[in-house]
């Protein structure tokens, strides 16, 4: 069946400066289907990557309010109606890419809506409670906030039910969209440019964590525990909590800041392991140390522990403390691990499998879809 005759869009969440598993899956749909427009909330035109300037961009209604590309956090009350406000009903299948509000867009009987789900609403479900604290909300905007988010969490649910077909980016995200939403789905790993990395051996004598530094990542964690240690740790990477990280942390502790593609592949490949504090829906930056046959402390938690292979790829520790993080470093240096096997494994999640497996799916669907409507 040539998917290439169907009319199709793409929805995304925002459009800016943001390149994470999300922008990279967008990216590969985009590839899919080069001709399709991308229909999202906002696009931050000032930071929009090069490549994506050539798209076909529809921004929301939001987009065009006061400071909505820049503080589109603003507009949180609006944005479902700023989905709903899409329209679709020329199209045969829209791919959403969801991991709050594109789950939601309206579409026709005749069209089949395939959402790509990355995680139910963190801040909604699974981070209900930690995300007001995090935020540090004073008492008096904590007071609307609540229950603004309780609101919200029902119209999560109902847009849940819209896509007639999920997919989740880990079997960690499967059992969420089961738990909130009342759904089955079907896993798709995310793609990772296995090929932007090569095969190193750890030379540089160091450590290495990093990504987006923000509260939730857990990244004090690897600085209490090296401080301790008095090892050599690389920090790379921006992010609101960079000014307190680096306030506490000791002298063997250095920050490299924002890397490029090349430059992360070498202090990727030049690390002794890789270290991952945090619970996430897949963990792309774990598959690039793989990538470049390093292995992976991560804390035993999430869509990690799909990815991380026990004494082969990588050891878990099994509680978010300093302490444990600590014992598991230590333990980590009387092991020895294979970096080409580690490389093997981490290609099993390459961007050439994902477009492979994307691509067979969307069209089974589409065919399954077809035949039990009665569509032309």
């Amino acid at each position: 069946m040539n998917l290439n005759n169907l009319k199709v869009a793409l929805v995304h969440e925002f459009l800016g400066g943001t390149r994470g598993g999300q922008e990279e899956v967008l990216k590969e749909l985009h590839a899919l289907f080069p001709d399709a427009p991308v229909y999202t909330i906002i696009a931050d035109k000032k930071h929009l990557p090069d490549e994506y300037r050539r798209w076909d961009i529809r921004p929301t209604f939001i987009e065009r309010l006061p400071f909505g590309a820049s503080h589109f956090q603003w507009y949180l009350p609006l944005m479902p109606s700023a989905i709903e406000s899409i329209d679709l009903s020329a199209y045969d299948i829209v791919l959403s890419s969801a991991s709050a509000f594109t789950k939601g867009v309206l579409t026709q009987p005749h069209t089949l809506h395939i959402c790509y789900c990355h995680t139910p609403t963190r801040y909604l479900w699974t981070d209900a409670h930690s995300y007001i604290v995090n935020r540090r909300f004073p008492f008096f905007v904590r007071a609307f906030v609540q229950p603004y988010l309780t609101k919200l969490r029902l119209w999560d649910r109902l847009a849940a039910e819209r896509p007639q077909v999920m997919l989740a980016n880990s079997h960690a995200v499967a059992a969420r969209i089961l738990r909130y939403y009342q759904r089955e789905s079907t896993v798709i790993y995310p793609p990772v440019d296995t090929d932007a990395f090569s095969l190193g051996r750890g030379e540089g004598g160091y450590f290495l964590t990093g990504g987006r530094l923000v509260e939730s990542k857990r990244f004090d964690l690897v600085v209490a525990a090296f401080n301790r240690l008095r090892m050599k740790l690389v920090i790379f990477g921006c992010g609101r909590e960079e000014r307190r990280l680096r306030a506490f942390a000791g002298p063997t502790i250095s920050f490299t800041g924002y890397l490029s593609r090349e430059a992360r592949a070498k202090v990727f490949a030049d690390a002794s392991a890789f270290i991952y504090p945090q619970v996430e829906d897949f963990g792309i930056t774990a598959v690039e140390s793989m990538a470049a046959g390093r292995p992976v402390i991560a804390y035993a938690a999430g869509g990690i522990l799909e990815t991380v292979k026990e004494g082969i790829t990588g050891v878990y520790f099994p509680e978010a403390t300093w302490e444990c993080l600590a014992e598991a470093v230590v333990r980590f240096q009387k092991m020895q691990f294979d970096p080409p096997r580690i490389r093997a494994h981490a290609e099993t999640y390459s961007t050439a499998r994902f477009r492979e497996e994307i691509q067979r799916y969307i069209t089974h669907a589409w065919k399954t879809y077809k035949e039990k409507n009665s569509l032309p």
